[in-house]
């Protein structure tokens, strides 16, 4: 039986992308033969590695990291909701979040190509070893790095993450708990947000509010033989309902206590009693799995599938 070696084992991984036991398992099995070995991976590894790809991958989680200055934030998505309580699968997504504050990368794919945080390995390769180790499908779907002063907030079972981002005349205690309190004010409210102000709203996104605003008009009999431009006026004097529901700035304040404010008015203040200037930049939003298509187990038609192979 040939001798295998440490550096047979790292130059088949550095290759494949695949992970250590299974490139060590299949030099084993091909005696040494790195072209053998290549194909035991191709009809195992990678035959496992192509199966999983077909499979829906809409758990995981979504998650934070502030360092250097920095806001990251991220969703790793995997096939069941128990890979979220995995801690070796939660350490692979805040070593992706350090990459990614470290690297600062243009997107998915240029994050795939940096080298993990504190590895010599790709983030790829991590990836790829990572599906071994917990044999589902995982994937990277988004991120974003904000620079400056930033509030974030991380639901418990990692299913929401807000980064709200300030610029302010100067940072104090009073600014950081602004934005605290913005992200959760993101995460809290039905619905969320979409925008920061009202001058962020399409134009498109704004006449399509207006013209189904003007056809309710319409259909309501107090209104007929009113022309269309009194009815369009009347609309747009309404509209602050639908400016509530979009607009971060102008939606009530969820944390007032007992006096009811705006955002806008909350941020004001806070401002003044700081004794600076506070504008709301942005802010960002990730629910895990949102958009994509949930699984559906059918335990019987997979008993009733067995059963037939059986």
């Amino acid at each position: 039986m040939a001798t295998i070696s440490a550096k047979d084992v790292a130059a088949l991984r550095a290759e494949t992308g695949i992970g250590m036991m299974e490139c060590k398992k299949a030099l084993v099995e091909a005696d040494g033969d790195k072209d053998k070995a290549l194909k035991v991976l191709r009809e195992r590894g990678l035959a496992v590695a192509a199966k999983k790809e077909s499979r829906i991958a809409a758990e995981g989680v979504v998650d934070i990291l502030k360092a250097d200055g920095k806001t990251a934030i991220i969703e790793v998505n995997a096939e069941t909701d128990f890979v979220a309580k995995n801690q070796i699968f939660k350490d692979f997504v805040k070593g992706v979040l350090a990459t990614v504050i470290a690297n600062n990368p243009a997107d998915v794919d240029a994050l795939k190509e940096c080298k993990y945080n504190g590895e010599d390995m790709t983030v790829d390769a991590m990836l790829s070893e990572m599906r071994f180790k917990i044999g589902e499908k995982i994937t990277i779907r988004r991120f974003a790095l904000v620079d400056g002063i930033t509030g974030a907030y991380v639901h418990h079972d990692s299913s929401t993450a807000v980064v709200v981002c300030l610029d302010a005349g100067k940072e104090c205690a009073e600014v950081d708990e602004c934005a605290r309190k913005l992200a959760l004010q993101v995460a809290g409210s039905t619905p969320a947000p979409k925008y920061v102000r009202r001058e962020e709203i399409p134009a498109d996104v704004f006449e399509e509010e207006k013209s189904i605003q003007i056809a309710a008009m319409k259909n309501d009999p107090k209104n007929a033989g009113k022309p269309d431009n009194i009815l369009e006026k009347i609309v747009i004097g309404k509209m602050g309902k639908f400016y509530e529901s979009v607009c971060l700035i102008d939606q009530e304040f969820l944390f007032g206590g007992d006096e009811s404010q705006s955002v806008a008015k909350y941020v004001e203040g806070v401002a003044k009693a700081a004794g600076t200037t506070i504008t709301v930049k942005s802010f960002i939003l990730y629910n895990k799995g949102e958009g994509l298509e949930k699984r559906e187990d059918n335990f019987a038609a997979e008993i009733a599938e067995l059963t037939k192979k059986n």
